[in-house]
């Protein structure tokens, strides 16, 4: 088995989360009633219920690190999601230690911060 760590977010609704993340490529894993793990090709992000989760003010975030922020922003790209709000995805753009980074803020208001 290959060794990694994966992040673990808060889902107000398994159901409403996986169709999110199904528009992105992904796809479950598995699935019961206390934890959800969503794969896309070697991304993966696992989930925990949250019910009562306030998405604007949750503070759950993970690093999303991709050889190609680029190519992975175009592929999401096709989900139309705005700039703003809940859900939401931010253009690539250069930080300021060189890095390309776009955002991606699900329906529960988790941040994904895609850089390469």
């Amino acid at each position: 088995m290959r060794e990694r760590i994966t992040a673990n977010l808060p889902a107000r609704s398994f159901d409403e989360t996986a169709a999110f993340y199904g528009t992105l490529g992904f796809e479950v894993a598995f699935r019961d009633e206390n934890w959800m793990i969503l794969h896309r090709s070697e991304l993966e992000v696992e989930f925990f219920p949250h019910p009562k989760l306030d998405p604007a003010t949750s503070w759950f975030s993970a690093c999303v690190r991709v050889s190609d922020a680029d190519r992975l922003y175009a592929d999401w790209s096709h989900a139309q999601l705005p700039a703003s709000g809940i859900p939401r995805m931010t253009e690539p753009a250069a930080d300021s230690r060189g890095f390309r980074m776009f955002a991606l803020v699900d329906p529960n208001g988790s941040l994904l911060r895609c850089l390469s």
